[in-house]
């Protein structure tokens, strides 16, 4: 059975080059041409991957994704939008996104961001058969439901940090560099912008770190983050 992603296009014509393209792929596609009906259409379950713009009439982008998140609605989100600013893509991700592309774009890359969110998502359960859930000192992260604690502490964090943490802990000890993390965690060379990895990390450290005498997250000058094993 084929992948099915919803596009959420107010463009008419983007809408049936990205459909066409992504059928091409072998995608099974629907699309809404408003913020109204792509919330309620995203909102049924139906799909493993929603193509969002920000600027829809109705609804814009940002609150379809507000209120999916709000719902307790994982399904991942590439936003599609015209500003490409740190801040903006930063705001994008606080919402819930989980990537995010300017227009315009190249359609490879756009595929290649696709292929990579689907590959992310669908690897939490074939790594936990046998194991619902991977653990660091008192962190313990539940793959499938993807709930965060600390010793009894429940920990919000949203998609794109849940990411960046599992890819962490999946490597603890181990020393990562910033373009290790965008390439693994964000899927391509986000070039010339790895301070994305920095806000991030600062964001996880809010979470995760701060109030505990052991710190999890650790610098490695020069070179990027690790996360410890408290006896490493």
């Amino acid at each position: 059975m084929s992948d099915r992603v919803l596009v959420v296009e107010d463009e008419a014509g983007i809408a049936r080059v990205l459909q066409l393209e992504l059928e091409h792929e072998g995608y099974t596609v629907g699309s809404a041409a408003d913020g109204r009906t792509g919330y309620e259409m995203a909102s049924s379950g139906d799909w493993e991957l929603v193509l969002l713009d920000v600027m829809l009439p109705e609804l814009n982008g940002i609150e379809v994704l507000r209120r999916l998140r709000q719902a307790g609605n994982p399904v991942p989100v590439i936003l599609l939008t015209a500003r490409d600013t740190v801040p903006d893509k930063v705001s994008g991700f606080e919402h819930g996104a989980n990537d995010y592309i300017t227009k315009p774009f190249a359609m490879e890359e756009l595929l290649a961001r696709v292929r990579n969110i689907l590959r992310i998502f669908q690897q939490y359960p074939k790594e936990s058969e046998g194991s619902d859930q991977i653990k660091v000192g008192d962190l313990t992260i539940e793959l499938r439901t993807r709930k965060v604690y600390r010793k009894d502490i429940v920990i919000e964090l949203t998609p794109r940090e849940f990411e960046l943490l599992v890819y962490l802990v999946e490597n603890k000890n181990i020393e990562k560099s910033r373009e290790d993390i965008l390439s693994e965690v964000w899927g391509y060379d986000f070039i010339g912008e790895t301070n994305l990895v920095d806000v991030y990390i600062r964001y996880l450290r809010q979470k995760l770190d701060k109030g505990y005498r052991h710190k999890l997250i650790h610098t490695v000058r020069g070179v990027g983050y690790m996360i410890k094993e408290p006896d490493a």
